[in-house]
C-alpha cells in the first residue's frame, strides 16, 4: 500500500489504517473539551451560588413553586394574591 498524505480536519492520515488513531485523537479532543465545559459551568454555579444568599422562608405564603417565576398565578380557578 502506498501512503498518501491527506488532511482531514487538522489531522494528517498516511493510511487507512490509521483512521481507527484519528477517530480516538477526535474522541480524546472532544473529551478534553467536555472536561473543560464542566469545570467553567462548575465555577459559574459556585459564583452565582456565593453571591446570593439563602431566601427566608415564608410565613403562611402558598405551597408549589413561586408564582412569579412560573406564571402559576391562580389556585383552584382564583386569581391568587402574594
Amino acid at each position: 500500500m502506498v501512503a498518501i498524505p491527506q488532511r482531514t480536519k487538522g489531522i494528517e492520515v498516511t493510511r487507512a489504517d490509521d483512521a481507527t488513531t484519528t477517530e480516538d485523537f477526535r474522541r480524546q479532543r472532544i473529551a478534553e473539551a467536555a472536561q473543560r465545559a464542566r469545570a467553567e459551568a462548575e465555577a459559574r454555579r459556585a459564583a452565582a451560588d456565593a453571591g446570593n444568599p439563602p431566601r427566608p422562608r415564608e410565613i403562611n405564603g402558598r405551597d408549589g413553586p413561586e408564582p412569579v417565576r412560573y406564571g402559576d398565578w391562580e389556585v383552584g380557578g382564583l386569581a391568587t394574591d402574594f
